[in-house]
């Protein structure tokens, strides 16, 4: 009796742990504490409350403003990215540059024109005293005087051979002395002509048979005088440079391109060129040169383009750099008017719903044609505000500073 009752307080013992064990696995944890619920309740509608109030970068229009907005799709244009190469203005020495010397040897006895002076064809800028200039005249009259002669001659032989008093041989011969005399006439006049006498000139030494020592100095080109050499009194000779007059209607803008762009260049090709001096102002002309060869020092080619410059503006050795179109990109434009400043950036307005829009940051080109080409932060296709953009601007700035 005794082993049975301990055997069974055994048995009850185990029984009881495991119901114990049992009923603290099924128990369900503690219920938070009421502020604990209340904090997470919080956290729950805080995020979808944050997500829906809009960020600065967007903006909602007011109904006045709205009529003002006008939005373009941004479409894809050529991009021609040119050559700076550095240059300087010159004058065009082929056609519009003279350089004006004595045809004789002589003294000079006087001047009448001096540097920056205007002048046109023809007029006179100096007067020398020559004895050369002399000795020709001289001689021109002395075969004036033999053709002269000649001529009686031929004619009184010609009466005479008719008459048949002389031979036809006789007639003959007098007839080539005065052919001999004749040449040697127009020889001199010639000679004048080539030392600086005009026509009028030596028509009046024909007449009045007056040697005339002083000789004129003039000028061959329209333009203006950008060098004088020369003072009275001086001796000169007809090798010696005694004016350079320039026409400065048309000038060259004479540049160097790096031989690893010199196919760009092509003869005929409209170029633009900068001048600093006239505020970056921008000149357009055609490339009329391309040099043959490379510079073995500088690796570069020369090239030439050809400038109007009617109001004188430009000048001889200022200092230009030329443009050559190269490369040709197809990239996204906006219209010029569409891009706002937002701190040091650029940016363009976006559509963002009925009335809103969002502000949306860009990389730009510079400006072609009212055109800002697009080289990151939009694609074509894409919508932008364009009229209105700088009010829709304003109205974002505003409402950031009353939050």
């Amino acid at each position: 009796m005794r082993f049975a009752s301990v055997g069974g307080v055994r048995v009850a013992q185990l029984v009881g742990t495991a119901v114990f064990l049992w009923a603290c696995q099924g128990e369900p944890e503690p219920e938070p504490e009421r502020s604990e619920r209340v904090q997470t309740d919080v956290a729950a509608t805080a995020a979808p409350r944050e997500a829906a109030e809009p960020d600065g970068t967007v903006v909602t229009a007011p109904p006045d403003l709205m009529k003002q907005l006008r939005i373009a799709v941004v479409s894809e244009g050529e991009l021609h990215e040119p050559l700076r190469v550095p240059g300087r203005v010159g004058i065009e020495e082929f056609r519009r540059l003279a350089r004006i010397g004595a045809t004789v040897t002589g003294r000079i006895t006087h001047i009448d024109a001096s540097v920056g002076q205007r002048v046109t064809r023809g007029q006179k800028l100096a007067v020398l005293n020559s004895t050369e200039f002399s000795d020709t005249q001289r001689a021109f009259l002395k075969a004036l005087a033999q053709k002269q002669l000649h001529s009686v001659i031929v004619e009184r032989a010609r009466k005479l051979y008719e008459s048949g008093v002389i031979s036809e041989m006789e007639f003959q011969r007098r007839a080539s002395e005065l052919s001999q005399a004749e040449t040697e006439y127009n020889a001199m006049a010639d000679q004048l002509q080539v030392l600086g006498m005009s026509s009028e000139s030596l028509a009046l030494l024909e007449k009045t048979r007056v040697i005339q020592p002083l000789v004129p100095v003039v000028s061959s080109i329209d333009g203006i005088v950008m060098e004088r050499h020369v003072s009275q009194g001086l001796v000169v000779q007809p090798a010696d440079v005694l004016f350079v007059v320039a026409d400065l209607s048309q000038l060259w803008i004479v540049a160097e391109v790096p031989e690893q762009q010199a196919e760009w260049a092509r003869l005929g090709q409209q170029v633009e060129a900068e001048i600093p001096a006239l505020s970056d102002r921008r000149v357009k002309g055609h490339l009329v040169y391309i040099a043959p060869t490379v510079d073995p020092e500088t690796r570069t080619v020369t090239v030439r383009m050809e400038v109007a410059n009617p109001d004188g503006s430009l000048k001889p050795e200022m200092l230009a750099t030329m443009l050559i179109s190269g490369k040709v990109s197809r990239l996204p434009m906006v219209p010029a008017e569409a891009v706002v400043r937002d701190g040091d950036r650029d940016a363009v307005f976006v559509p963002a719903g009925a009335d809103r829009f969002r502000l949306v940051p860009v990389k730009l080109g510079k400006e072609v044609g009212g055109q800002r080409p697009v080289l990151s932060g939009l694609s074509a296709g894409d919508e932008v505000v364009t009229e209105g953009s700088f009010h829709l601007n304003n109205e974002r700035l505003r409402r950031e500073l009353e939050q």
